[in-house]
């Protein structure tokens, strides 16, 4: 080995420290080639459009009056914009957001993976694109196919016997699931009114069971992160519908116990859904099925690479056991004389239970995103991708366990969690690191959750990010884990200083939001 590497950093050190409040402000407002910028509705220009019209004449030709009360008396008040500057205000606020694109983005538990540009590409093609709910089956056979294909793959990768592509998220998943345990309950006779969910499970695993008409208790956790099995065995019973558990966990970590979990809640008569939240972690590497799970959902947008934000796009198909198979919810996939087809009506008692979720799929560009993901990674491709997720998460965790406090002893899975008592005796609180991570180009990680864990830090890299974003992303951690126990207090009180906005007050913006512009 060549003696002059010995001990190199694979990436250099920054060679400024870009300390905060060096050189006066801007007399603009910008910062370097970040632009200020006001709200549309400041812009001005009420009186200008971007396009031209002829003055109204006399013509009957041109006459509006057909339009009766419904013709405009006052001003429309919308700020009237040319191309351009439309253009670059959008752009602007662009540039003042945090993307994926940009950096690692590191929210714990909801996998914030690059998405590959091949996906985007073809959800857009034509066939995909421009289909219309209510268009004749015969003109839509081959997105019958590809959702039929992708069908194929979901079964194969969780080990089960049937699925449902229609739930339209990881709640709506939930939802489906429950109702065709339910379903499946009612069918023999055996109504039951309670539904046991752990203390780390995700917030959406109790409300969608409160909504689906149960009763939620909730099941202990052990000190190492994990369901109690004393507890569970405890509070199961005749009344007992099913066990909700994610795996892995909220903690990061994957429920050793889960076949005894199956066993214990089958036993008692009950269904086990597991929150297929994180399958990310496991996909590839362990099938559901095989663990005894009756009923998981699965977020495409998180396994299978579709952007996030702007309240979707989102599919959470529900993949179910044998035992669950017949109730689930209409249309289903069927295989006819022409090829795959939709089974629009119900046939049998089972079949009718739950009918259906909604009117229409209307997730096409999900299906060909997660399908285009499946096939460019392979069988093989794809298991590379779980152990790459936990290998990376498990790097965070030795690199930053000197500093900060890891919640759990030993090796997590997809996700990193950290509590604050490493922060204690600063007068520094978890909010105040995660908004000085915001100085250093970082979008905080997921906070305060699971609520099991004091002042938790819950950090997920994903498989997309490479050793040198890494590395980038511990060294500011590091070196702002080390500022807050030299007592630099107000870099992080006051935090953050560079970002457009400075710390605002999330309580009162969260219980009296500004929603309306008004002049």
């Amino acid at each position: 080995m060549n003696a002059i590497n010995v001990g190199r950093p694979t990436r250099p050190e920054p060679a400024h420290s870009g300390e905060i409040g060096a050189g006066p402000p801007s007399l603009t407002g910008a910062r370097g080639l970040l632009q200020d910028e006001a709200l549309i509705f400041e812009l001005g220009g009420w009186s200008k459009t971007g396009v031209d019209l002829p003055e109204p004449t006399d013509d009957a030709d041109l006459d509006a009056s057909d339009l009766g009360d419904l013709v405009r008396t006052d001003p429309i008040g919308l700020p009237g914009l040319s191309e351009p500057e439309t253009v670059r205000h959008y752009v602007r606020l662009s540039q003042k957001n945090h993307a994926i694109d940009l950096a690692l983005y590191p929210l714990g538990s909801c996998t914030m993976k690059h998405n590959p540009r091949l996906n985007e590409k073809l959800a857009r093609l034509p066939g995909f694109a421009d289909l219309h709910p209510l268009q004749p089956l015969s003109t839509a056979r081959g997105a019958v196919e590809l959702m039929d294909n992708l069908a194929h793959w979901l079964i194969t990768l969780t080990g089960m016997t049937a699925v449902a592509l229609s739930p339209k998220a990881g709640a709506h998943g939930e939802l489906c699931g429950l109702l065709a345990i339910r379903a499946a309950h009612e069918a023999r006779g055996d109504a039951r009114r309670r539904v046991l969910t752990p203390t780390s499970a995700h917030g959406t695993n109790p409300a969608t069971a409160a909504q689906a008409g149960y009763d939620v208790e909730e099941i202990g956790q052990t000190a190492d992160g994990r369901v109690d099995l004393a507890d569970l065995a405890a509070k199961l019973g005749p009344d007992v519908a099913a066990v909700m558990v994610t795996n892995p966990n909220t903690c990061g970590l994957f429920e050793n116990e889960v076949m005894e979990i199956a066993r214990l809640t089958h036993e008692a008569g009950g269904y086990f859904y597991c929150d297929g939240a994180n399958f990310n972690a496991i996909v590839g590497r362990v099938r559901p099925g095989d663990l005894g799970v009756d009923a998981m959902h699965i977020n495409l947008h998180k396994t299978f690479s579709t952007p996030h934000g702007g309240g979707g796009p989102g599919a959470g198909p529900v993949v179910l056991s044998a035992a669950l198979a017949p109730y689930a919810p209409l249309p289903w996939i069927v295989h006819g004389e022409n090829g795959p087809e939709l089974l629009e009506e119900a046939t049998g008692e089972a079949a009718a239970a739950l009918g259906r979720m909604c009117v229409f799929h209307g997730q096409m560009g999900m299906f060909v995103r997660a399908y285009a993901y499946m096939l460019s990674h392979g069988a093989d491709g794809l298991r590379q991708a779980s152990g790459d997720a936990v290998l990376n998460a498990n790097y965070i965790k030795a690199r930053l366990a000197d500093v900060m406090s890891p919640a759990f002893d030993g090796f997590c899975m997809h996700e990193a969690l950290f509590d604050d008592s490493w922060l204690e005796g600063t007068g520094i609180t978890t909010l105040d690191f995660a908004k000085a991570m915001i100085d250093e180009g970082f979008h905080p990680m997921t906070m305060y959750f699971p609520l099991v864990v004091h002042g938790a830090m819950l950090i997920e890299p994903t498989e997309t990010e490479p050793k040198q974003e890494l590395d980038r992303f511990v060294h500011a951690l590091r070196r702002l884990a080390e500022a807050a126990k030299a007592g630099d207090v107000s870099r992080f009180k006051s935090a953050p200083f560079h970002a457009p906005l400075r710390r605002l007050d999330e309580t009162l913006a969260a219980r009296k939001p500004r929603l309306k512009w008004t002049a």
